[in-house]
């Protein structure tokens, strides 16, 4: 996990002496570099959820090392990270670190975010988190239905024991997530929408959930005078009329 950022990098493999791959690259890479030598490991291929610098940033490091490493990313995100080398759509199986890892559609972080599934894990990048869910005010974000979508249809719908790996800090279950998210909760009717008055960027909005966020602070789903919903920073929200 990068100390500032809160991002994570994962190494993954089928086992000891074979072939591993990155998932995101935001850093620090040197322990994951000393776990590849420990391990005896080949890494092939760098998989990236979306293109937010601080899931991508030490790709080069990654190249410099092994220049021949396949470095995929969604179609639509290509552009954004000129060290891709290849894309993978929705709905792909790559065969990377002796496993078979299937690329999920989770968007409205960012338009191209992937989920990526593989041995009862799913790397779920900034659109779902422990008791968190992911903004839609990045660059590159879409709405707040393609994530609620994402998060409700796609990954909520795996088995319950699935672990899930998250693009910041710590890792939770779809069951967990299920049972305990503020925000699911409120999307699966088991507790109830606020209505509180207050400001959003300085406009005035309705409070729908004031719920925590990965770095300890907080994420806001407000509804705005026309109807629309929003997930944004707790930061950016006043309480209050």
């Amino acid at each position: 996990m990068h100390p500032t950022f809160l991002s994570n990098t994962y190494l993954v493999a089928a086992g000891e002496g074979g072939e591993a791959f990155f998932v995101d690259a935001g850093g620090p890479m040197e322990p994951l570099f000393e776990a590849l030598e420990r391990h005896d490991l080949t890494p092939t291929h760098v998989l990236l959820t979306h293109h937010h610098g601080d899931h991508v940033s030490e790709v080069g490091q990654i190249l410099e090392r092994w220049p021949d490493v396949q470095v995929l990313i969604h179609p639509a995100e290509r552009a954004d990270v000129p060290s891709a080398t290849g894309t993978m759509d929705a709905g792909e199986t790559v065969h990377a670190g002796g496993l078979d890892v299937q690329t999920l559609a989770i968007p409205g972080h960012t338009a191209g975010m992937l989920g990526l599934l593989v041995e009862g894990n799913v790397f779920t990048g900034d659109t779902l988190f422990k008791n968190s869910v992911g903004g839609v005010r990045a660059p590159g974000s879409t709405s707040y239905a393609d994530l609620k979508s994402s998060i409700m249809d796609t990954l909520m719908a795996l088995p319950p024991e699935t672990v899930i790996q998250p693009g910041h800090t710590d890792p939770s279950t779809v069951a967990e997530e299920f049972d305990t998210n503020s925000f699911i909760r409120v999307w699966r009717g088991l507790d109830p929408e606020g209505d509180e008055p207050c400001t959003a960027f300085g406009q005035p909005a309705t409070l729908v959930l004031l719920g925590d966020d990965y770095d300890g602070g907080h994420k806001a789903w407000v509804r705005w005078p026309d109807g629309r919903d929003d997930i944004v920073p707790g930061s950016q929200v006043q309480r209050g009329a």
